[in-house]
């Protein structure tokens, strides 16, 4: 496994992979990997003749007053994690390298970002989007996996790649959870052992919306006042937003009439955790 910190020399070598006519499979991270991370690794070893990993904490996509110094970050173990997912090459660039002095482009994706978590979190897609666009362009991948946990940004990525005509096939894995269901996240190590009990709720309500809709119930409202009557019944709990929308747009949906996406952002203590599923 080859560790590339350069942007020009990542650059360099993709484009010697692509000269020799194989395929590149690429998987974004932002380090700190778990089980997840692994199950997009190995879905990406099967996708491309060469598999390439990144690591790196995007300022850009932090608020603020959110947690980008307090981010989770540990090289060694995610090296242990990439060589036995079977990554050739992990490129983890530096902020400087990323962005240079006098940087001062970005991508904006408009309208998929009008709702669940763009509101509440100003600019953040606007850096995922920029960070992700100048990824492809270093890594010059023809895959790409993201995790559909974060449902959103997977719908902004992939109206950016159709959009801008950057002819990169985007995969999404389904969401990797725990043994009692909680969707696996870096930020779940933030949460104490009170905390992590109380994190269920949110699968807990999604799981209760499921079986809503099985039995037959098509109306938003009444789903989702089900579902704030689980998550507000939590102490630890309290609700950024639970919404039913488009899988496509994005936009919030009166009746479930096609597959709806169900997702939601809930502060356990002093984390922020979101999880969705697709309604059938």
């Amino acid at each position: 496994m080859t560790i590339v910190t350069s942007v020009r020399k990542m650059q360099a070598y993709s484009e010697r992979v692509r000269g020799r006519g194989k395929t590149i499979s690429f998987v974004p991270t932002m380090g700190y990997l778990h089980d997840g991370h692994f199950r997009l690794l190995k879905e990406g070893r099967k996708r491309g003749d060469v598999l390439i990993m990144s690591i790196f904490v995007n300022p850009t996509q932090f608020g603020p007053k959110e947690d980008y110094a307090q981010y989770p970050r540990d090289m060694r173990r995610d090296l242990g994690y990439a060589r036995r997912a079977g990554v050739d090459v992990v490129f983890a660039p530096t902020v400087d390298g990323m962005y240079p002095d006098g940087f001062q482009t970005s991508i904006t994706v408009a309208e998929v970002t009008k709702t669940l978590c763009g509101p509440f979190r100003p600019g953040h897609f606007q850096g995922v989007a920029t960070v992700v666009a100048k990824l492809f362009n270093i890594v010059k991948p023809h895959v790409a996996l993201f995790g559909e946990k974060d449902f959103q940004q997977l719908v902004v990525i992939r109206r950016m790649v159709r959009d801008l005509d950057m002819g990169i096939e985007i995969i999404g894995v389904p969401t990797v959870r725990e043994k009692d269901g909680l969707a696996m996240s870096s930020r779940n190590k933030y949460l104490n052992g009170e905390e992590r009990r109380a994190a269920l709720c949110l699968y807990r309500s999604l799981m209760k919306a499921k079986k809503l809709v099985r039995s037959g119930e098509r109306d938003s409202k009444r789903i989702l006042r089900e579902v704030h009557s689980i998550i507000k019944a939590e102490p630890l709990a309290k609700i950024e937003y639970v919404s039913l929308v488009d899988k496509e747009t994005m936009k919030e949906v009166k009746k479930i009439d096609k597959k709806t996406l169900l997702a939601m952002a809930v502060w356990i203590g002093s984390t922020r955790l979101i999880d969705n599923f697709c309604l059938p």
